[in-house]
């Protein structure tokens, strides 16, 4: 990725409804960007009771650090709903924060990029060397 604004990417994040009392729910979004587009799913829990988890599809765009993207429900699910967010990325990429509107509802949402540092990947990689070992190991008993 050498545009360090591209979305593409794992997002964790949190959408705030602004009422008499505020309302809240996280979601995690799989985003790819291509030339500007944005794409991806979205996954958060069902805060209706009705299922665990409601899925929905996004479709956008990224200019500069300006990201607005049509997040649509499952047409097959009980929410079958499309709802618009616009929000602004961070200068590092990590963070995009903003609004989301739907049918004369509106709210805030942030969320933050999956990111992995040279040691979590470095330590991540010796646990794997570790596991071959073992298994190894465990194979040449048999």
């Amino acid at each position: 990725m050498s545009d360090p604004h591209d979305v593409s990417g794992v997002w964790y994040g949190r959408y705030f409804a602004g009422s008499a009392e505020v309302e809240e729910n996280s979601f995690i979004a799989h985003l790819e960007e291509a030339g500007g587009v944005v794409s991806g799913t979205i996954t958060e829990p069902d805060t209706t009771g009705m299922d665990e988890v409601r899925r929905a599809f996004v479709d956008g765009e990224r200019e500069g650090l300006r990201l607005r993207f049509t997040k649509q429900y499952d047409p097959a699910g009980a929410l079958a709903h499309s709802v618009t967010y616009a929000g602004t990325l961070s200068e590092d990429g990590s963070e995009v924060t903003g609004e989301w509107r739907f049918s004369g509802y509106h709210g805030s949402f942030v969320m933050n990029r999956e990111t992995f540092t040279a040691e979590d990947l470095e330590d991540e990689a010796a646990i794997d060397e570790d596991l071959v070992i073992e298994l190894d190991a465990l194979l040449e008993r048999r």
